[in-house]
């Protein structure tokens, strides 16, 4: 590689920063006009408008090529000829007085003016007692990346890339506070009052005793040098620790760090949990003295952050900004799109129809609400509770794959600290800082935590404050916050005896708090019963996926995991509301589930939070079907799975009574709705809806009235409004 002149590489640099322009779109006056970027940046600097200039690489490429190259692999250098060639330019641009900001200023207007009193422009003096431009500069000069520049893992990052820009993704595990960087000493020497300046571009320096100038020195009076911090410059210093994402770790491997170094402007632009990209450049850290002895030939690294964004999204999810193609949206919204999508959750795994129409509203959620002075959370929470061996743990495993933002964590493998946040004690600044847990990490997301019921009960207590305030309160080492915790808890657990013991209660076989369920909005039992037609399909199925890795062929094909993402973030962008029509129904609904949990004692606990369930429930199934309006079907369907999950808690007995035939179940639910005094007469389409909701289809229920009438049990009208029991 040929050596470089950089002298000429300033000159060009400049002619870049005030020849470059843009094409406005054409207004009429004349033709298009032009837009000098980077002039009117300076501009503004020049009269202390702006601190930052980014310099967009992209558009040096369009300027010079290969000067844009240089700037990417030699950034430091580079980015100390821009700060030079901003300085100089500077003079040029400056058209008002500017009103002063700091001591700063003030102090080195007097010193200027103190300068050109006391001595000729051409005298000599020694470089440690004239002004340095670090001193001088109040701006910053960040670079940014070209667009054709992709983002890379922090695991791609090595040594090849030392000394030039790189842009890297990760998730914020740790930010420590903002502490003041001296960037420029100001010495004072206490016999002749000559002031000397040093610059610092380490993380430690040693001070100047002995005063260098030139009275001093003749003298030979041997001033000491007393720092003056109002005279010195310093910057805004944060560090920043970012760890990879979690999809970008190979299996077995342990998620790899990399320290960033953020100054100036760029500081306090993130917190823990945070998906940022960070563009900088990748450099050893320096050592001195003691530390680079024990250091020997090792080096640690860090990224000078040149910019920083906060991002919503991870790498797959960019594509899910693009619009669904047409083709793709025919694909989804067919007939039975509902049940489409449920399929197409871990079709390898046979059965669980309604657990998991309730894992795909649990991706969608729910919407948030925030009335004045409290908020009502729209994630929603599930626990799976099971006898071994019914495909909890590749359940969860699927949702963790699937989720955009994703935690997977096990019951026995996770601290109460581990799940929400640690207090550790900073290396470089020796004060004490938050690291985020897992349900910082995957805010907004979803956390998995299998194996729930083998977790401590001190670290279970941690989990109680975010499955409903959706924060972690954290009053630790002197440090008093409030973390964002905003994510769907998806847990699966054993019952107590390792599998379902039907002749104890619910609450014997769960053993899990009332105060922790009640925030579950449905708890799932699923139970492994013995049955002759169910095992011979089961079995055929883990069979025919264990011979050919596939699920085997069904009437459709399952949309794929990249279609399933992009159709869930675009149902997310939806926020419905519930029609005033359909909350008196609501209303009704809940207070009949009320009553029926007071007459029945063994059975879940039924509150406000049942309520709130379906509401969030209804908002998802809304949001499903891309509805910014909650129908009566929806509110139907959230208290059918909120039926079906309270009915896969009831024990049953084999054996000891005749099993009840539909027609038998469907005739009760209208006997118990007929009224005490006066006619003995049901409405039709409310006994139809009742029935639905308690999982039956309106072909059965039409063919049970058709049963019991020809019984002249009851008499159905003509216009099939009313049923009256003879």
């Amino acid at each position: 590689m040929p050596m470089r002149d950089y002298a000429q590489d300033k000159e060009e640099l400049k002619r870049f920063l005030t020849d470059f322009y843009t094409d406005l779109p054409d207004n009429g006056l004349g033709g298009p006009g032009k837009a000098f970027k980077y002039s009117k940046q300076l501009r503004e600097i020049a009269n202390r408008e702006q601190v930052a200039l980014h310099v967009d690489l992209g558009d040096l490429a369009t300027h010079n090529q290969d000067l844009a190259d240089a700037c990417i692999d030699n950034a430091k250098r580079y980015n100390e000829l821009f700060y030079d060639a901003v300085q100089e330019l500077l003079p040029e641009y400056k058209d008002k007085e500017t009103v002063h900001k700091d001591t700063l200023d003030v102090y080195i207007e007097h010193r200027l003016l103190a300068e050109q009193r006391l001595y000729s422009a051409d005298a000599p003096r020694d470089p440690k007692n004239r002004f340095p431009n670090e001193l001088l500069r109040r701006f910053e000069v960040y670079f940014k990346t070209p667009a054709s520049m992709k983002s890379v893992s922090v695991r791609q990052i090595k040594a090849r890339s030392i000394g030039k820009l790189v842009n890297v993704k990760g998730v914020v595990i740790r930010a420590t506070e903002v502490k003041p960087m001296l960037q420029v000493a100001t010495y004072t020497c206490d016999r002749c009052g000559a002031e000397t300046y040093q610059p610092i571009n380490s993380a430690s320096f040693m001070p100047i005793e002995m005063c260098q100038s030139q009275d001093c020195q003749v003298n030979k009076s041997g001033g000491r040098l007393y720092l003056q911090t109002r005279g010195s410059k310093f910057v805004k210093f944060q560090e920043i620790k970012i760890q990879e994402h979690s999809e970008q770790v190979p299996v077995g491997n342990i998620p790899r760090a990399l320290t960033i170094y953020a100054k100036g402007e760029n500081t306090r632009l993130c917190r823990p949990g945070d998906h940022v990209g960070v563009t900088g450049v990748f450099l050893p850290v320096l050592k001195t003295g003691f530390r680079q002895m024990q250091q020997g030939l090792l080096s640690d690294t860090f990224i000078e952050c040149h910019s920083l964004i906060k991002l919503n999204k991870t790498e797959d999810e960019e594509m899910l900004a693009e619009q669904l193609t047409e083709e793709e949206a025919a694909r989804i919204c067919e007939d039975d799109f509902y049940s489409k999508l449920t399929n197409s959750i871990a079709p390898e795994i046979y059965g669980h129809e309604d657990v998991k129409k309730a894992l795909l509203l649990m991706l969608v959620g729910g919407v948030d609400k925030n009335p004045k002075g409290m908020k009502i959370r729209g994630n929603i929470n599930i626990c799976l509770m099971g006898d071994p061996g019914v495909a909890k743990s590749q359940l969860l495993n699927y949702i963790d794959r699937l989720a955009v933002r994703s935690q997977y964590t096990t019951g026995r493998g996770s601290s109460g600290v581990g799940l929400t946040a640690s207090v550790m004690k900073d290396p470089v600044t020796g004060e004490m800082v938050l690291e985020g847990g897992s349900l910082v990490l995957a805010d907004q997301g979803i956390c998995c935590i299998d194996e729930f019921d083998k977790m401590l009960e001190a670290d279970r207590t941690a989990i109680h404050e975010v499955m409903e305030q959706q924060t972690i309160s954290i009053a630790k080492a002197g440090i008093m916050t409030s973390l964002n915790a905003r994510v769907s808890i998806l847990a699966a657990a054993n019952p107590a005896f390792g599998k379902y013991n039907p002749k104890k209660s619910i609450e014997q076989n769960i053993q899990l708090p009332a105060a922790l369920l009640s925030r579950f909005d449905l708890l799932w039992l699923i139970q492994d019963r013995p049955d002759r037609d169910s095992d011979l399909r089961l079995a055929q199925h883990i069979t025919y996926v264990h011979q050919h890795n596939v699920q085997p062929p069904t009437q459709f094909q399952p949309l794929d995991m990249k279609l399933m993402r992009r159709y869930i973030a675009l149902c997310k962008t939806k926020q419905p509301v519930v029609p005033q029509s359909l909350s008196d129904h609501i209303v009704s609904v809940y207070v009949e589930m009320r009553k029926e949990s007071r007459i029945n004692t063994d059975t879940t606990f039924t509150s406000a939070r049942t309520l709130l369930a379906i509401l969030r429930l209804s908002t998802a199934l809304a949001r499903l079907r891309l509805s910014n309006v909650v129908e009566r079907d929806d509110v139907n369907e959230a208290i059918r799975l909120m039926e079906m999950s309270k009915e896969s808690l009831k024990p049953r007995y084999e054996n000891i009574q005749r099993p009840k035939s539909v027609s038998d179940q469907i005739f009760a639910i209208v006997r118990e709705m007929v009224p005490v005094n006066g006619p003995r007469v049901v409405n039709y389409h409310e006994a139809q809806e009742k029935c639905s909701r308690k999982g039956f289809t309106p072909e059965m229920f039409n063919e049970c009235s058709k049963t019991y009438e020809e019984l002249n049990v009851w008499l159905v009208n003509n216009a099939r409004t009313k049923i009256t029991f003879i």
